[in-house]
């Protein structure tokens, strides 16, 4: 498996193995591979990883673009969505894409990088949840945060518009 930046003839892959990903997800809103189109049509894509197979088809995707605390913008960023296709997933592609994308921010200069998911999933790339750090009324223990370097924000923390397509 490779993992490099997206480039503009992987848009129609990276929107088919996103919808495939969370076709059946149960907290999936199925607007994910929009949500992505977007972000890239808007320039918001800080970070755009794909996964590629040995013998060269894109298997995962993940996706890192700013976000806001108490309206302001920083150096925080929110992963998301990230993306495998069905028949690998739960083999270790998305673990590769978010690493190689904390490595990735890190290098960037960022603060920090917040998600909203499984916390158990999450907690083994050294995200934790956080009281003061909340997202739209969404449990806590659901909103996680990584801090990269300075100390952990307080505040409500919002995404690209580009999360609220229909």
């Amino acid at each position: 498996m490779q993992i490099r930046d997206e480039r503009d003839e992987d848009a129609a892959a990276i929107s088919r193995i996103t919808a495939a990903a969370f076709a059946s997800a149960p907290h999936s809103s199925g607007t994910e591979a929009r949500i992505v189109e977007a972000l890239r049509q808007a320039g918001a894509l800080a970070i755009s990883l794909v996964a590629t197979s040995d013998d060269g088809p894109i298997v995962g995707h993940i996706a890192f673009s700013p976000v806001q605390i108490d309206g302001a913008a920083g150096r925080w960023y929110g992963l998301g969505p990230v993306s495998v296709t069905p028949d690998l997933q739960s083999q270790g592609v998305g673990s590769v894409l978010i690493c190689e994308g904390l490595v990735r921010l890190a290098a960037l200069g960022a603060d920090g990088c917040v998600v909203l998911g499984d916390p158990a999933y999450y907690r083994r790339f050294c995200f934790l949840d956080d009281r003061w750090l909340t997202y739209g009324g969404k449990p806590s223990r659901y909103f996680q945060r990584l801090v990269l370097k300075g100390g952990a924000p307080k505040g409500d923390v919002s995404f690209h518009p580009a999360f609220d397509v229909a």
